[in-house]
């Protein structure tokens, strides 16, 4: 069954480079961001992991947790980091997932079921579709999907932003439009009539019947 919004993402047990974990735990009353990596030591995961080592601040006050997976083990992942930190400048400050037995993998869609053997004997090619990033709520709920290819590094400013959209909607009735940055103006949810609108926001600017534009609720 393949994952989609809303469904709960699954839980599992693992080791990291930080220890091992159980998810659900792990994640707590937190905001989670979980991306995945074909394998160790590969260019274009080179360079993200080293970016999110940097913008972790980013995502601390925004009360996210940050954690990374390879489809390799535990050593491999902390060499790689020493990589990471002498290439981009910043090693990873959050915890990696060593998934070498693919079940992170299997359980998040991302791998075959029928995929088994040595993690090392697998190329990142074999890897390729291990390129995923999850927003997961305190809910536990699954809130973004996000696939992308081995050749294209992933924008992960664009996760901040999304993530800044998933939180003011969960506690607003709200949606953001296109390019939507903090502060900016906002949508009038679409379950909210005309009249709990007036109650909630008292007035807003309407272009269309079905647009009703109001100043962010959070600035």
């Amino acid at each position: 069954m393949t994952l989609k919004l809303g469904d709960t993402a699954p839980d599992f047990q693992a080791e990291t480079t930080e220890g091992a974990i159980s998810f659900h735990e792990w994640i707590g009353d937190s905001w989670a961001v979980l991306f995945s990596h074909p394998k160790a030591y590969t260019p274009v995961c080179t360079t993200e992991l080293g970016y999110m080592a940097s913008i972790k601040p980013e995502f601390d006050k925004r009360n996210v947790k940050i954690i990374g997976l390879s489809v390799d083990p535990v050593d491999s992942n902390e060499g790689w980091s020493v990589d990471i930190r002498e290439t981009q400048g910043a090693a990873p400050n959050y915890p990696i997932i060593s998934d070498s037995d693919f079940n992170v993998s299997k359980l998040y869609d991302m791998l075959p079921a029928e995929v088994s053997g040595d993690a090392k004997a697998r190329t990142p090619a074999d890897n390729q579709t291990v390129r995923n990033v999850f927003v997961i709520g305190p809910d536990k709920k699954i809130k973004l999907i996000l696939v992308y290819p081995m050749t294209t590094g992933r924008n992960f400013d664009e996760v901040v932003r999304v993530i800044d959209s998933l939180q003011l909607t969960a506690n607003h009735k709200v949606a953001t439009p296109v390019n939507w940055k903090q502060g900016e103006d906002v949508i009038i949810a679409g379950s909210v009539n005309n009249e709990q609108a007036k109650e909630i926001f008292g007035s807003w600017e309407e272009p269309k019947p079905y647009i009703r534009i109001v100043p962010s609720p959070v600035k």
